[in-house]
């Protein structure tokens, strides 16, 4: 009550906030006569007159008034368009970094010029960040045209570029490009060897363009770098043999749609373990003994193939792949695929080939990377629902701008069928009546499968009509830049992060662009003129009959994804209206649903074909959608939890390879590891206070001569009198010091540098995955310790602290032993820093976050590690220059020839 009194009295924070901002529009307005005198070149200048301002003192904030006027004017001649009013609000929320909601049609990259430019004068980099690849490319290109109208310059981050190109790009003023992306070429770049081959620079600001997409629904899973392991590609197959028989048998597995999981039942067990002997893959004990892991994780992985995953609906099969589809876009995921075996499983599912499993080099999730920046605004037309997210995870606030004219859509309350096929029906018969008048219709779908279904269902009746998901992905942006001419009917998989405004009548620049193939020019002004006519009798005729309707035909399990269709409608002041149609047989209703709702239209005596309309049934539906973002969000912040702890050791580590590239040498450190590896070595074997008869010199003297390759009479010294632990140490230590300056000399000490430096950053990286890979097996554990009333993540921070300094005591022994071990020639080449690597690239589907925890830290997250260059640890009694000895080597260590491949491959192979 006190509350809404505050509220009448003063008005919500955001009002207040927006009153501030408010003040400063008349400042800037005042400057617009002035500059629109000045000649183009006068104007360019004045980027420079603020880079002058700036190196004598004066923030951005005191340049804020020029700068957005400058760039409202340059707006004006380059691109024909004007910022209004609440444009210019929006640019300075962006500036205060904070998140702008702006409506559908408000123009936002737009408003983004403005902040952009401010920030990029300081020439310290500014980045714009989209949800793919298309829309990079079209604002670097279209925004482009106003940054070096202004005097600087534009860069552009998509796939496939060289690393050339990718640091051209990161060196402009201004650099476009997706989270993905930007995220990817941060992981490679701390997996480089040489600091001239990192791409980027040091991060300033970011503005992230539909932030709660990016921010909120794709940060439920991490980025990953993976390369290939040993292929099992095989067992795949032969597993889904079994599993695809079992399944047939409901009784044999329990599926629980809610929280996305699937396990077989005591029958499904026994009845797994029976096929599989059958099939020869059990060849001893039973199924769940310990060494029968791996075929047990097979089994699960195929078994959620089958219950869990829909073709056509989760994934797509195209050229000989499994595609993984986005669930908040519709769009394909290429390069993206499930982790832990999973895609493998529905490769084999769907009999396409089955591409190797992968093993995780890198990865970091988008609340970490984006949380490097120092400072970050985002932009989007639905964030109110997520604003407490935002504020608990990035520390960034929400402020909605008031739209530049009124919104006069008309949204009418969900119409509820029984069935599935009565609520189409209704759907259909809508679609035709409003294309009939000439109402342009987008109808929203949740799967491609359904679709298609309305697809059928349209051309059965004879209607016309386009369909925009993962299919067309390629005629993405023209669909939907002609959805308003009237009478267009176009299906849309999920409108989310679209980034192209549906304009009444018609988008006269993308007719343009097709027609004269490019997006400047005379040929390109000529068809500019010629569409321009055409498309303003068509938006006149459109506004008549009603403007863009918006049909949905389900309710998606985000409220942010129904507000993003339906605010495609009645933009800038155009009518519109959205209503959407359910039935009891949807997945939200089924699943998330209140279970006495069937009941209850069942006793209102509903008819076939009749709907119940009432407000109460959009707030029970906004309840079920709570829950599930509510869920989601769990999600997210249990990842980010464990994430944080990894976080703060790959920061240290990453400062530290940095540091060790930075240097002209690394001779003091790699001395320093010696000191603290001999000193480790003889701690173990000669603990504190312990009596000499206690001292465990036959190891001792063995790890010198097997770890060090050192030869002393370490057992001898034991037995002379007076000797103490300190005394073994020094010894061992001078030897090693001996020995090591000896082979310093023998090849010369600038060699000996770099072999340092190199081998050095190569078992730094070595050991920093086999830590990934421990923590990842610490983490799928460690929810058991809440059975023993301990606090699972606590425990993982203790024990993951202890397995970081496990890591850094593990590369100490290893860069030790290595460079005391290694032989080189004076005019032989020091091993290469850069060992040769496939790299893949994932980005897991955030629907599967709650199946895999994988993702946030489990299976997948960080699997085996890759066998990179480093110097190997030879078999006993192996010569590397002695080929008679070579037979000794084990099958799956590097062949002592130096070819660099397994024993296996090269010197071992069989026949």
């Amino acid at each position: 009550m006190f509350a809404r009194i505050a509220r009448a009295l003063f008005g919500t924070s955001n009002d207040r906030a927006l009153k501030r901002l408010q003040q400063r529009v008349p400042e800037i307005n005042a400057l617009e006569p002035g500059l629109a005198v000045l000649p183009d070149d006068a104007l360019r200048a004045r980027t420079e007159e603020f880079r002058a301002k700036l190196a004598a003192g004066a923030d951005l904030d005191s340049l804020l008034p020029e700068a957005f006027a400058t760039v409202r004017e340059a707006a004006k001649r380059v691109l024909g368009l004007r910022h209004f009013d609440v444009q210019m609000i929006g640019g300075m929320v962006l500036h205060e970094g904070k998140i702008a909601e702006m409506k559908t049609g408000e123009g936002k990259t737009l408003v983004a010029t403005l902040p952009v430019y401010l920030n990029a004068i300081a020439g310290k980099g500014v980045h714009v960040v989209t949800v793919n690849d298309y829309l990079a490319k079209r604002d670097s290109e279209w925004m482009g045209r106003l940054y070096r109208f202004l005097g600087l310059s534009t860069g552009v981050i998509v796939h496939g570029l060289t690393d050339e190109e990718r640091r051209a790009a990161y060196a402009a003023d201004v650099t476009y490009g997706t989270n993905n992306e930007f995220g990817f070429d941060y992981l490679r770049d701390n997996m480089k060897y040489r600091l001239d081959e990192m791409v980027q620079r040091d991060f300033n600001f970011a503005i992230v363009d539909e932030v709660d997409s990016i921010l909120i629904d794709e940060a439920r899973t991490p980025l990953i770098i993976s390369g290939p392991s040993e292929d099992s590609s095989d067992l795949y197959r032969q597993v889904d043999e079994v599993v695809k028989l079992l399944v047939q048998d409901k009784a044999t597995y329990d599926k629980d749609e809610k929280q996305r999981t699937a396990s077989l039942t005591e029958e499904g067990s026994e009845a797994v373990e029976q096929r599989l002997r059958e099939a020869g893959l059990l060849q001893e004990g039973a199924l769940y003994d310990f060494h029968n892991v791996t075929l047990v994780h097979h089994v699960n992985q195929s078994l959620r193939a089958h219950v869990l995953f829909t073709r056509d609906v989760d994934y797509i099969t195209r050229d000989d792949k499994v595609v993984i589809i986005d669930e908040f876009t519709g769009r394909m995921m290429e390069g993206r695929r499930y982790s832990d075996g999973l895609h493998q499983a529905l490769e084999a599912k769907e009999h396409v080939t089955v591409q190797p499993e992968n093993q995780t080099l890198a990865s970091i999730t988008f609340q970490n990377y984006f949380r490097l920046y120092p400072k970050l605004a985002g932009m989007t037309g639905t964030a109110a629902t997520e604003a407490d997210e935002f504020a608990e995870i990035y520390k960034l606030e929400v402020m909605e701008i008031p739209t530049n004219v009124p919104v006069i859509r008309k949204d009418s309350d969900d119409e509820v069928y029984r069935s599935a096929t009565e609520k189409y029906d209704a759907v259909i018969t809508l679609i035709d009546e409003a294309r009939t008048r000439g109402q342009p219709c987008l109808v929203g779908t949740t799967s491609i499968e359904k679709s298609e279904l309305i697809s059928s269902l349209l051309k059965k009746r004879g209607v016309p009509h386009n369909v925009l998901n993962a299919r067309y992905h390629e005629q993405e942006a023209e669909i939907v830049a002609q959805a308003g001419r009237p009478g267009a009917v176009t299906i849309a998989t999920n409108m989310a992060g679209r980034g192209t405004d549906i304009q009444l009548g018609g988008n006269v620049e993308m007719l343009a662009r097709q027609e004269s193939g490019a997006s400047e020019g005379s040929d390109y002004e000529a068809a500019l003129a010629r569409h321009k006519a055409e498309v303003e009798t068509a938006r006149a005729t459109a506004k008549a009959a009603g403007g863009l309707f918006v049909i949905g035909t389900e309710r998606h399990e985000s409220r942010r994804i129904d507000n993003q269709l339906r605010g495609r409608s009645g933009r800038q002041g155009d009518p519109g209206a959205s209503h959407f149609f359910l039935s009891l047989e949807d997945d939200l209703m089924r699943i998330f649903g209140s279970d006495r709702m069937g009941g209850m239209l069942q006793k209102l005596g509903l008819k076939e074909g009749e709907a119940i309309v009432h407000p109460w049934i959009n707030k029970a539906l906004e309840k079920a959608q709570k829950k599930v973002e509510a869920r989601n969000f769990d999600t997210r912040k249990n990842l980010l939890k464990y994430d944080d702890v990894m976080n703060d050791q790959r920061r240290e580590v990453y400062a530290q390879r940095r540091a060790f590239m930075q240097a002209e040498d690394v001779a003091e450190t790699v001395a320093e590891m010696r000191r603290e590896s001999i000193g480790d070595m003889v701690d173990k074997a000669i603990p504190e206070n312990a009596y000499p008869e206690q001292w465990d010199l036959v190891g001792l003297e063995e790890k010198v001569r097997t770890e060090l390759g050192l030869d002393l009479p370490v057992i001898a010294w034991g037995k002379e009198e007076g000797i103490d632990e300190t005394a073994v140490r020094d010894r061992i230590q001078a030897a090693a010091d001996q020995v090591y300056a000896a082979k310093a000399a023998n090849i010369g000490p600038d060699l000996m540098r770099m072999v340092e430096k190199s081998l050095l950053l190569q078992i730094f990286d070595q050991v920093w995955k086999e830590h990934l890979l421990a923590l990842d097996h610490l983490r799928q554990g460690i929810g058991l310790r809440a059975y023993g009333q301990r606090d699972p993540l606590n425990e993982y921070k203790s024990e993951a602290f202890l397995l970081f300094n496990t890591m850094l005591a593990d590369l100490r022994e290893r860069v030790t032993g290595v460079l005391l071990r290694i032989e080189l020639r004076p005019d032989q080449p020091p091993p290469s820093p850069e060992p040769v690597r496939v790299l893949d690239l994932r980005h897991p589907d955030p629907a599967m976050a709650e199946l895999e925890m994988a993702d946030a830290g489990g299976p997948g997250y960080a699997a085996m590690p890759i066998g990179t260059a480093t110097a190997p640890r030879q078999a006993e009694g192996v010569d590397p220059a002695d080929p008679a000895t070579w037979h000794r080597t084990p099958r799956n260590a590097s062949c002592p020839c130096g070819s660099g491949k397994k024993y296996k491959h090269c010197h071992g192979r069989l026949g």
